[in-house]
């Protein structure tokens, strides 16, 4: 059996049992996990079966690094104006070091399929879990930074078992879940380029290898241009997307927000309400996002030390407020400014930190902050079927009047009553119901 340092390649009997599955000599069951042309490619060695296992070694460093850290002084205010309390990260820290259990989101990961290909010179990481009914639909779905496959962790069952969860076998789906280039298991780009439109070709690519002829995109955070970016692609097997930060943003409306000047007048309640939104995130909330778009590079301190790599996930907002709200809130284990954590824990969030610190992506998922050409927030004109669901936790609560014209086919548009920026982390039945409304007219109509 090969191995890395962080995961390893399926066994030679495992690779039997999967070309068994292909030509029929195991049990329906198994086989259906597994799509021929998806395990004839694995025996080739193009899509390789995967599974993690961080070395002890690398826990016990972890451990030791904590243990080890110099702290600053204490704030010199009572609130969080100046960042994540001292406070704050030395409790985080402690549970960190002497109560947190990695092998558990290990063993949460490994207990679904997942694989490893080389697309366009780099090796995409992904989970794969397929429906048990018949007629699922393919959806790919996309994670953002701080996040990872780990957000998408409570959405698996609920989308691809519909039937345990109060839905119908109508509304199943096969899931794949990739982890972005620079993320998590997935390879870190050596070259420029791999910005929102690259990733959305690899994509493609990735569910053409799949032996999908049809199926639909979710996003949120990076996730939503990349399927804003896959919806301009023309590829005729992509059927429609959804995205929870749709950009809707006429651009001079835009231009009035980056010059500072003052809303037009004849915007209605709720396009003011977002214009007011974007104007804050952008003058008061968007310095770690300059930074990583000018200076990825500087942010050594997130590969040396783990409580730096923590207080810059934590607080990459402006503090407690959106985007970082719900990932606080989950720290503190309590209501910050009105945003509740939802079903976020203070475990899930170190499981997705953790997972950063251990496959040392701190400054390679930054990245995509200096690649990027997008702007997230303006008018993305995605001429395929679109679906938007408005949580009031993100950034800017879109207007359905923006929406409309920045997607011309919206065949969905919904304005939830809780769950905010990492909408599948914090409320996953929610999400999961609204995934299943979105796509519902697609399957319809195929």
């Amino acid at each position: 059996m090969r191995k890395s340092a962080n995961f390893e390649i399926i066994s030679q009997d495992r690779r039997q049992l999967l070309i068994r599955a292909a030509t029929g000599m195991v049990a329906a069951g198994m086989a259906s996990l597994f799509p021929v042309s998806a395990i004839m490619a694995a025996t080739g060695e193009a899509v390789r079966p995967f599974r993690i296992h961080i070395p002890e070694k690398d826990l016990v460093d972890l451990r030791h690094r904590l243990a080890a850290t110099r702290w600053p002084e204490k704030e010199t205010v009572d609130d969080t104006t100046q960042g994540v309390p001292l406070a704050t990260m030395r409790e985080l820290v402690r549970h960190w070091q002497t109560d947190y259990d990695w092998r558990k989101v290990e063993a949460r990961l490994n207990a679904l399929p997942q694989f490893i290909t080389e697309i366009d010179g780099l090796d995409i990481h992904f989970i794969h879990v397929r429906s048990k009914h018949d007629n699922a639909l393919p959806m790919i779905v996309t994670h953002g930074w701080p996040g990872s496959v780990i957000e998408q962790l409570k959405i698996v069952d609920p989308l691809s078992n519909p039937t345990a969860h109060g839905a119908s076998a109508s509304d199943a789906f096969h899931l794949v879940i990739p982890s972005l280039p620079g993320y998590g298991f997935s390879g870190k780009p050596t070259t420029t380029g791999w910005d929102p439109a690259r990733i959305a070709r690899a994509w493609a690519v990735l569910m053409k290898r799949l032996g999908y002829k049809q199926y639909v995109a979710q996003g949120g955070d990076w996730g939503s241009p990349v399927s804003n970016e896959m919806g301009k692609l023309g590829a005729p097997e992509l059927l429609g997307i959804h995205v929870n930060l749709p950009g809707t943003v006429p651009p001079a409306i835009f231009k009035l927000i980056a010059a500072g000047d003052p809303p037009p007048s004849d915007l209605s309640a709720d396009e003011r309400r977002a214009f007011d939104q974007i104007k804050l995130a952008f003058t008061k909330r968007r310095a770690y996002a300059l930074e990583m778009g000018t200076r990825p590079q500087t942010l050594y301190g997130l590969a040396d030390s783990p409580v730096a790599l923590a207080s810059w996930m934590i607080d990459h907002g402006d503090g407690y407020d959106q985007p970082a709200a719900s990932i606080t809130s989950a720290v503190l284990g309590r209501t910050v400014n009105g945003h509740s954590a939802g079903d976020l824990t203070r475990d899930d969030v170190l499981d997705d930190i953790t997972l950063y610190w251990l496959t040392n992506t701190g400054v390679s998922s930054g990245r995509i902050y200096w690649e990027n050409k997008i702007n997230l927030y303006v008018a993305a004109n995605v001429p395929i079927a679109s679906a938007i669901t408005v949580f009031p936790g993100e950034n800017y609560q879109a207007p359905r009047s923006w929406a409309e014209k920045a997607y011309p086919k919206l065949i969905y548009f919904s304005e939830v009553d809780r769950g905010g920026h990492f909408a599948a982390w914090e409320q996953p039945a929610l999400f999961s119901a609204e995934v299943r409304a979105a796509f519902k007219s697609l399957r319809q109509a195929s």
